[in-house]
């Protein structure tokens, strides 16, 4: 099937500065507190803030997943999958989350490219990963059908995600995968990455799972 280059440019650039915004404030944090707690406030206000920006405004042309598991999920849920488009949205994702620390990076005289040294493991740090996922699909799904505005509900599940979560709530295998580039607060070291994005798949399992059966197709929703 034909690939809409504007659909998949969409997922590059907005993955590219929602990973900026997640790096560059988590350097800015570290620049100007020592303590945990507010760096940890700061990183999780700029990336809600960036989310509801960035997801009204190319909400319209890709559906602004940024994530692969949502363009995964969100294809099958709306029986919409083009596979094709699909695969190329998702290498998007993942170029656009190592841009966007690179840009990170530049902006704050960093090396372009630096490799975490964060290491994030354990269990309750995984399990975090699958309710961070399976939280951010439902929000998605149950704001859809709700008509409420979904990217005010995803920038305020994930600012809070950041909280109330081990793990800080990547819940994105791309994010995720940008974040390996970035030496600071906001990094991953590529030795945790692989364990949050198995989480991460199976969170979008589980997920897809409850989309079904909470909101059924609709014409099987009773009334």
């Amino acid at each position: 099937m034909r690939l809409d280059a504007r659909h998949t440019g969409a997922e590059f650039l907005g993955t590219a500065l929602l990973v900026m915004s997640v790096v560059g404030s988590g350097i800015m944090a570290q620049q100007l507190t020592t303590d945990v707690g507010l760096q940890l406030l700061a990183n999780a206000i700029a990336t809600g803030g960036a989310l509801l920006g960035l997801i009204t405004i190319f909400a319209p042309l890709s559906g602004a997943s940024f994530n692969p598991v949502v363009t995964v999920v969100m294809s099958v849920v709306n029986k919409s999958a083009n596979w094709s488009q699909i695969g190329a949205d998702i290498v998007a994702q993942c170029a656009g989350a190592v841009c966007g620390a690179v840009l990170a990076n530049i902006m704050f005289a960093h090396p372009f490219i630096e490799t975490s040294t964060k290491i994030r493991t354990g269990g309750p740090t995984w399990f975090s990963e699958v309710v961070a996922t399976v939280g951010l699909l439902l929000i998605i799904r149950g704001g859809t059908m709700a008509k409420a505005n979904v990217a005010a509900l995803v920038a305020a599940w994930i600012t809070g995600a950041y909280w109330f979560t081990s793990s800080t709530s990547i819940a994105n295998p791309a994010v995720g995968f940008g974040r390996m580039f970035s030496d600071s607060f906001a990094g991953i070291a590529p030795e945790s990455w692989p364990m949050f994005a198995v989480m991460q798949i199976i969170g979008g399992i589980v997920g897809l799972g409850l989309m079904v059966f909470l909101w059924p197709a609709k014409d099987e929703v009773k009334v």
